[in-house]
């Protein structure tokens, strides 16, 4: 069951190419069937096409069905000018990620889709990537997320089964439910314990920490699932839970247990700072404490936080990251400067600097 649930997400994730290569196609090979378009091409906007005195991009084609993807007007531009062939760079893909690519092109550029086109695409984007969250599928057809949600609730019900995650427009697989993730992520770990923590996340629909924390609660003989709030009972403000010392549990990673100690010294710090009138009575001093709070995360948010970066934004948050550092390590080096030259006025205006919160 486990290694059947981790190949059906990643075919979930997966999708078709477009081949870069610009190729001339006879136009007769060519299908115009199956366009997101209900009312057909724009006679008008084929005729201002065929006026054009420039070359028009190349059109989009599905290879193995030869159904045009994106450029039905080039297309008929291209006829109505006498040409017998047309610029074509091929799509090598299902025909239901040629459809999404369809829908996406008609929306992005050229002469937009109608809003009925686009809600009846959401409809076939609905039946075909039912794992698709409501988001993804919005930006794909350019409607909104609350309209592919009343899409999907009058849409046929499919497999119970296989709705138990959605693919957001981030790539990332998350539960429709998230008891039901921590479930199967127990299932899995019982299945397979040798499973990494990334393989269980991805095929349960949970983060890598969620995860973690499944597994350390089947190795103390815990279910998977959080007990329930007690009613009536809110979360605690954010300010109270920075003043408690969390305690490592069971099964914590290497990582985890060297910096609990740290961790630990640094909240007792931020709090100390917290109760000086020097700092808490003035809005430079309250700025500096909102920024020290913010950055005294446990390691295990920490981790959870690097897990949620995309992919293609791994560099600009590393890069991100290091600067912050950067600045903060000036930070430290003047004010350790400041007390050596026994300075304790604020610094002017033109020497001030604060590290953007991360």
């Amino acid at each position: 069951m486990g290694k059947a649930l981790i190949e059906r997400t990643e075919m979930w994730v997966r999708r078709g190419s477009t081949d870069d290569r610009i190729v001339d196609v006879d136009i007769r090979a060519l299908s115009a069937e199956g366009s997101p378009r209900n009312g057909g091409e724009n006679p008008d906007h084929v005729a201002a096409l065929a006026e054009l005195d420039i070359p028009l991009p190349p059109i989009i084609v599905h290879r193995e069905s030869m159904r045009v993807i994106d450029g039905l007007h080039r297309l008929r531009a291209a006829q109505l000018r006498g040409h017998s062939t047309i610029a074509v760079t091929f799509y090598d893909g299902t025909e239901a990620d040629a459809f999404v690519l369809a829908v996406e092109s008609n929306v992005r550029h050229g002469l937009p889709l109608s809003l009925p086109d686009r809600k009846r695409a959401a409809v076939r984007i609905i039946a075909t990537h039912p794992q698709w969250s409501d988001r993804k599928i919005a930006s794909v057809t350019g409607i909104a997320p609350g309209t592919v949600a009343d899409v999907r609730r009058s849409a046929p019900v499919g497999d119970p089964a296989e709705d138990f995650a959605r693919i957001g427009r981030d790539g990332r697989v998350r539960p429709v439910d998230i008891a039901e993730g921590r479930r199967r992520a127990g299932q899995l770990i019982s299945e397979n314990p040798n499973l990494s923590l990334r393989q269980i996340a991805r095929a349960a629909g949970i983060s890598p920490e969620t995860a973690r924390d499944v597994r350390n609660r089947l190795s103390r003989g815990e279910e998977p699932l959080l007990p329930p709030r007690p009613r009536g009972v809110r979360p605690r403000p954010r300010e109270e839970i920075l003043r408690v010392v969390p305690q490592p549990s069971h099964g914590e990673d290497r990582h985890d247990a060297v910096a609990g100690p740290a961790f630990t010294e640094g909240l007792s710090a931020v709090n100390r700072l917290k109760a000086d009138p020097a700092l808490r009575l003035n809005e430079t001093g309250r700025q500096l404490l909102r920024l020290l709070s913010v950055h005294m995360l446990p390691p295990a948010e920490w981790e959870g936080i690097v897990d949620t970066v995309p992919p293609y934004w791994s560099g600009t948050v590393a890069h991100l990251a290091r600067e912050c550092a950067h600045i903060w390590e000036e930070v430290a080096a003047r004010v350790e400067k400041n007390v050596a030259q026994g300075d304790d006025s604020p610094p002017s205006r033109a020497d001030s600097s604060a590290c953007p919160t991360v």
